[in-house]
């Protein structure tokens, strides 16, 4: 069957994921900066609501994903603590100072991980050889790769999509991320008869909460945005409902 996996950046937004039918949860926090590390007490909660999998992302910051000594041992401690909870998996991504990627450090963080699962995240997208790059995240242990094709969205990237799962012979699952939604899903697989799909699923909406004194804002880098991002859930069960009708 195909499988959707949905970034989810809230316990309500994983909750309200499952019960519009996805198949499986990367738990984020920090979506302007494109997902980092959760807290213990929101994966812990998200665990306890959730009967699907639950993945959780394991990023110290935004940024690059080149780390120093004190950001791995973070990386190590996270998830040894996440192991402990019950998750089903991880999503990491070490790139070295030349972007290609880090496949010592990984390979003992895959390691450490086990028996979860582990997914490469669009780090990836970073590389300058993606075949080269699709051999070293083999050689890690990773289970699969989260990639747009090194493109801005994965419909652009399809060609590229297409031929990394060619060249990877099942040895790994290639995942298709970004700007993965209803407009897009049917010419996605037609492109790349892929299996598993990554979507965030996210809509904006007004902050309800209003803001009584505009002098002050904690916002370091003076941003005055009126709206937050929830779950679009019409929208997932239409993604839902078409890939249901995917053939394998």
């Amino acid at each position: 069957m195909i499988t959707v996996e949905v970034s989810a950046f809230s316990v309500q937004w994983a909750v309200k994921a499952q019960e519009c039918g996805a198949n499986r949860i990367e738990l984020c926090a920090n979506l302007k900066e494109g997902g980092t590390t959760p807290s213990i007490g929101c994966i812990q909660l998200v665990r306890e609501k959730l009967k699907i999998k639950l993945f959780v992302i394991v990023r110290p910051r935004g940024g690059d994903f080149y780390y120093n000594q004190s950001e791995i041992e973070t990386i190590a401690r996270d998830i040894d603590y996440i192991k402990r909870l019950g998750v089903d998996g991880i999503v990491i991504g070490l790139l070295n100072s030349q972007n290609q990627v880090e496949i010592a450090i990984t390979r003992q963080l895959v390691d450490l991980a086990r028996p979860m699962e582990v997914t490469f995240h669009r780090a990836f997208d970073k590389v300058e050889n993606p075949f080269q790059a699709l051999e070293e995240v083999i050689e890690t242990g990773c289970t699969r790769i989260l990639t747009s094709g090194l493109k801005a969205t994965a419909i652009e990237g399809a060609n590229l999509l297409r031929e990394l799962n060619k060249q990877s012979k099942g040895r790994i699952i290639i995942m298709p991320g970004s700007a993965v939604n209803e407009k897009t899903i049917e010419d996605l697989w037609l492109s790349t008869n892929l299996t598993e799909y990554h979507l965030s699923a996210k809509k904006q909406r007004l902050i309800s909460v209003k803001q009584i004194n505009s002098a002050v804002n904690f916002n370091l880098f003076g941003s005055t945005e009126e709206f937050e991002y929830e779950l679009d859930d019409k929208m997932l069960r239409k993604v839902i409902e078409l890939t249901s009708n995917f053939s394998i």
